[in-house]
């Protein structure tokens, strides 16, 4: 029992709290940035203002995770980020197909609990800094409402994730808010004059079929006037949740300052837009529908932009401009919202997409006037044009990554976030290891024993085609089959069928894309025009294209809704059929047509179609396509690139399985596997359902042995990329050998990547 009479001023507890990196901001960008610090051994405290993780993927906003992929509606092919955002993601379509936000709530909380390394103060704001100098910090202090603790956070090295970016602002860092003039950058989506409007917030709500009538009686501060709304009319009482992010407001205030004046508008409009539905007489389908969540903050998309030594512009987007210093990538449009949002005559979006993805620069991730400070997340070094593509959060994830692994290198070796521009390649090879994608950049690692082995398997599929067993796909749009082709080769002869309505003709064409990498298929470079008779036709194409590279041609066959292709069910790693189709999710109308003078290229569309759907295209090569050798494990890249980059086995072989030999026996401690996730699947984290929980061509089951049969290691259910075994004792070997089972009867084993340490 406590009893205090009281009468003198008190102060609050007090602790410090000392670590070696202080991460301000628990959004998916602040737990990336986390986890991967604390794995590489860093002492880590996570700082985050809000009771949950997750930022606006949290349930809190509910907003879904995308980057690069872009709903698939995008010419992006197998872009989703790697690492531990792809760790996440897996993991949440494994336990949450369904895309319950709180759920993913849950997983986050797990992701981090389970790091020893990371120290996490949740409901806890940062209110202010200390520095040593005018360009250095010491400390950032918080404040948790919970326990009436005031928190000060000690550490030679900060990272503000935190979306309005507190600990930079305080700090003094250079920033900007709004969008730059036309002139300053040459950015010719850029407004002729600078002004100070910004991407406003928004703020869901979802609702629920109860089964019986649900009366609703709207509060006094809702919004009276729908019509006030260019969009009414738009309302469906199938949208809820992400899918309204077009509830947007806020634009033409300060979105940090005036943050609660934005959220109280948009709380006006939600419970105005739900009254409408419910008692207009224009929804009678909502009568037994009640109002089941609605968001209690709002979800922000700009506010600061901080700058770093670089400021990325449209160009790098657009050109997918090259760095020397690329740690990541993005591939979102370029995706700005009228200032006045919800209220704006304006189209809800201007998204405007690149050929394919680019890389992000070391250089956009650090403060160029605080010296121990990073950047991620949406505050990176951006204009704000080009901050409309890097600030979704599978790009701010990406980005948080590398930093996370710079800090690491900083860490161990005294140095500044600026320093490590001289160790740039030793960054881009951890995070490699660690499972990032970067373009262009391929593992060299001098510590991976595999890279000094000869690797040979039990057999290697050859592609030859695929079957009829999938039925028929009338081209009511174009259809195009994606085929990688071997370096200093041309396709082999392909035989196919296609069913006619009626007599007629068929356009076919061979395309690639002009720049190796994209998936574009923007160089036409034969077409073939063929005639076709009523009902079953079969079909011979030969191309005398000769291609230099490796890389993938298009096999494309234009609209005619006379003419149907045979499908096949069977599927295959780096390789899927696409479609000249809509997704207006992306704002993606089959051609991006942009207006002239914008800077924007005018393209088309080529993307695939969702499982269960995207069949392959049913063809038969006269000569297989020696393209998924078991070498290709140590070729440098975990994910097709260029070409599939997989040693896959062939269908016939009851017991696949690849050798990995040395001249000499080696030590190795730890096994890293890398298997097929589908990166091209955006995974999208709430909301959307998923027919797969486990991805169908990712390996379930395998076994380890060394040279002389001794089994080291058997894993059973397994449903993510990256597997890396710890072995409790070192193995000394001269052999390894990766037994494993084929996904399914028609989907063959297939590996990107082994690595042994």
């Amino acid at each position: 029992m406590i009893v205090n009479e009281g009468g003198d001023k008190r102060d609050l507890f007090r602790e410090n709290i000392y670590s070696d990196l202080v991460i301000a901001g628990g959004g998916i960008s602040g737990v990336c940035c986390a986890i991967t610090a604390a794995r590489e051994g860093l002492d880590v405290v996570l700082v985050q203002d809000r009771p949950v993780l997750g930022g606006n993927a949290s349930s809190e906003v509910r907003l879904w995770i995308l980057g690069a992929t872009s709903h698939m509606g995008n010419n992006n092919r197998w872009a989703r980020e790697g690492g531990v955002i792809d760790e996440i993601m897996v993991e949440n379509t494994y336990r949450n197909a369904e895309g319950n936000p709180v759920i993913l709530d849950a997983i986050l909380l797990e992701k981090v609990a389970e790091e020893k390394g990371i120290r996490l103060y949740l409901d806890t704001a940062v209110y202010d800094v200390v520095k040593e100098g005018p360009d250095k910090l010491s400390a950032a202090k918080g404040y948790c409402s919970l326990n009436q603790t005031e928190y000060t956070f000690h550490a030679p090295l900060f990272c503000d994730a935190s979306g309005d970016g507190i600990i930079a602002f305080l700090a003094g860092a250079s920033f900007r808010m709004g969008a730059e003039s036309r002139e300053e950058f040459d950015e010719k989506f850029a407004p002729s004059k600078e002004y100070g409007e910004l991407l406003g917030h928004s703020i869901y709500f979802y609702s629920k079929d109860t089964g019986r009538p649900v009366q609703y009686i709207a509060p006094s501060f809702a919004l009276k006037d729908i019509h006030a709304i260019p969009r009414y009319k738009s309302f469906s009482l199938q949208d809820q949740g992400c899918k309204l992010w077009w509830i947007e407001w806020g634009g033409r205030l300060d979105t940090v300052k005036d943050a609660e004046r934005i959220k109280w508008e948009l709380w006006r409009i939600v419970y105005g837009v739900w009254n409408y539905i419910k008692n207009s007489g224009n929804f009678p389908e909502a009568a037994n529908y009640t109002l089941e969540w609605v968001g209690t903050i709002p979800g922000k998309r700009e506010s600061r932009r901080f700058c770093g030594d670089y400021m990325m512009i449209q160009q790098d987007v657009v050109e997918q401009r090259e760095h020397d210093d690329v740690v990541s990538f993005g591939g979102w449009s370029i995706d700005l919202h009228p200032a006045d949002g919800v209220f704006s005559e304006l189209p809800g979006c201007n998204q405007w997409h690149s050929k394919g993805i680019y890389g992000i620069p070391y250089r956009s991730l650090y403060s160029r006037n605080i010296s121990n400070l990073f950047l991620t997340g949406r505050i990176i070094s951006a204009s704000h044009v080009a901050f409309g593509s890097t600030r979704v959060m599978g790009t701010s994830a990406n980005n948080a990554q590398a930093v996370a692994m710079a800090a690491v290198l900083a860490s161990r070796r005294q140095l500044l976030p600026r320093d490590i521009l001289g160790h740039i390649s030793e960054l881009q090879q951890r995070l490699l290891k660690a499972g990032q994608f970067i373009p262009g950049i391929k593992n060299n690692d001098p510590e991976d024993l595999v890279q000094r082995a000869s690797v040979t398997a039990s057999s290697e599929y050859g592609l030859t085609g695929f079957p009829e067993n999938g039925g028929l796909w009338a081209l009511e749009v174009g259809m195009a089959q994606l085929v990688p082709v071997p370096a200093d080769s041309s396709l082999p002869r392909m035989r196919l069928h296609l069913h006619a309505s009626e007599k007629t003709d068929i356009r076919v064409q061979l395309a690639a894309s002009t720049r190796r990498g994209n998936y574009t298929p923007d160089n036409i470079l034969e077409e073939q025009t063929l005639p076709l008779q009523p009902g079953r036709n079969c079909i011979e194409l030969h191309w005398h294209t000769r291609f230099a590279d490796s890389q993938y041609a298009f096999i494309i066959f234009r609209k005619n809704p006379a003419v149907s292709v045979f499908l096949s069910d069977a599927r295959l790693s780096g390789v899927l059929s696409l479609f000249q189709t809509e997704n207006k999710a992306v704002s993606n109308t089959g051609i991006q047509a942009p207006p002239e003078g914008i800077g924007i290229d005018a393209f088309e569309f080529w993307t695939p179609r969702r499982r269960p759907g995207g069949q392959n295209m049913a063809f038969l090569f006269s000569e297989p396509l020696h393209i998924y050798r078991a070498e290709n494990v140590q070729n440098g890249y975990a994910r097709p690139y260029l070409t599939p980059n997989a040693w896959a086995a062939a269908l016939t072989d009851s017991a696949p399985q690849l050798l990995v030999k040395w001249d000499h026996a080696v030590t190795i401690q730890t096994i890293q596997l890398h298997f097929d996730t589908d990166a091209d699947h955006p995974m999208e984290s709430v909301l959307m359902h998923h027919p797969d929980k486990a991805m169908p061509f990712c390996i379930r089951e395998y076994q380890l042995y060394d040279g002389r049969g001794n089994l080291v290691e058997a894993v059973c259910g397994n449903y993510q990329t990256r597997n890396i075994i710890r072995l409790k004792e070192p193995l000394f070997t001269d052999t390894l050998v990766v037994k494993c089972q084929h996904p399914a009867a028609h989907v063959p084993a297939a590996i990107f990547e082994i690595r042994c340490y």
